[in-house]
């Protein structure tokens, strides 16, 4: 089975769970931030064995792993870039990309977590009129997406997609 542990590898790194819609565009976000060694792209939050084309019938999302170095860059700063990256207020949407595997979800891995995700999410709420519709949820299981989806930006930044999506968000974070 391809999954990755939901328990940091070293004690030099740590891991956030993070589903903003599509993961290329997310892990285009936090690639380019300080402290970050890697994003993995990946599917987690639904039941059973998750491909790209079976994601309907799992409910998982889309969502990336980040790996980060805790003293450089906290989980709550992973958690403020993460309300700006996306918009937290359309159910199973993120533009024009819809459906359930789309949707905004956060998967926890500890009490800690679970309470810096639901305190972010809180404070994160005023700067929207909208409710705020993230799942905060516990990973059960991560599974690793198929190797054409890993660092897709950085290898398809021509592809248009990658032009009229993921170059404007990155340029509207400032990155």
């Amino acid at each position: 089975m391809n999954t990755a542990s939901a328990k940091p590898s070293s004690t030099d790194t740590a891991h956030a769970y993070l589903g903003g819609g599509c993961f290329w565009c997310v892990e285009a976000v936090f690639e380019t931030m300080d402290g970050v060694s890697a994003v993995v792209s990946g599917y987690a939050g639904g039941k059973g064995r998750a491909t790209y084309h079976n994601l309907g019938a799992t409910g998982h999302a889309e969502v990336v792993r980040i790996d980060y170095d805790p003293s450089k860059v906290t989980y709550e700063q992973l958690l403020d870039l993460f309300w700006e990256a996306h918009d937290p207020t359309t159910p199973n949407r993120q533009g024009a990309d819809h459906g359930s595997q789309y949707r905004s979800i956060i998967l926890y891995t500890s009490d800690s977590e679970r309470a810096a995700a639901e305190k972010s999410r809180d404070a994160a709420q005023a700067g929207f009129h909208d409710p705020v519709v993230t799942e905060i949820v516990p990973l059960t299981e991560f599974y690793e997406a198929e190797e054409g989806h890993q660092d897709y930006f950085a290898r398809n930044s021509d592809n248009r997609y990658c032009q009229v999506v993921i170059k404007p968000k990155l340029k509207k974070l400032g990155r």
